[in-house]
């Protein structure tokens, strides 16, 4: 199982990047979870860019998404609303096929922010038939620093609840949403 992993933030030291580095450092023998934290790296979308004239960087980015069973996202809140740099990769998304019917959920490092997720929710569920509203894992450790965070996830009770939460996710990608597992919030 390979799932894609996408870091909403274009800050370097990202709680929401650390988050889902701790998930891919626990993530079962089964599950490759890869990190992609370049959303601050794809120009503005355009549809004169695309085709032949497709940069380099989003073509990257497509065959990232085209190559994974399916997707979660972790997003900071900006101004009650999703980063710019998200939402244009998720523009970049939409004309191609990448991501119709692409399993997606949804992983959290605030105890906030629920108006981004409100939002987002809305967006992936446009975007993907198969977005998983249900399936939510949600760890505030906003401001601690990735060291921190992966202990934070690392302690046994975090640990379990992240760990059947990729489970879950597995099994939701394997079955594209035949099953509705249930929301992990800690």
């Amino acid at each position: 199982m390979k799932i894609l992993a996408i870091s909403g933030s274009a800050r370097h030291a990202s709680t929401n990047t650390a988050l889902l580095r701790a998930l891919q450092a626990i993530a079962p023998e089964d599950i490759t979870l890869d990190v992609f934290n370049g959303v601050g790296d794809l120009p503005v979308f355009s549809p004169d860019l695309e085709g032949s004239n497709l940069p380099d960087s989003v073509g990257a980015f497509l065959a990232m998404v085209s190559q994974s069973d399916g997707l979660l996202i972790s997003s900071p809140e900006y101004v009650r609303s999703i980063p710019g740099g998200l939402k244009n990769a998720i523009d970049w998304l939409v004309s191609g096929d990448q991501v119709v019917g692409k399993p997606i959920a949804l992983v959290h490092a605030s105890h906030r922010g629920d108006d981004m997720l409100s939002i987002l929710r809305t967006v992936l569920s446009t975007i993907s038939s198969n977005f998983n509203r249900d399936l939510f894992f949600r760890l505030p450790v906003m401001k601690e620093t990735p060291d921190a965070i992966l202990e934070t996830v690392k302690a046994p009770a975090n640990r379990h609840l992240a760990e059947q939460f990729l489970r879950d996710f597995a099994f939701f990608c394997r079955n594209h949403g035949d099953s509705g597992p249930n929301s992990v919030t800690l």
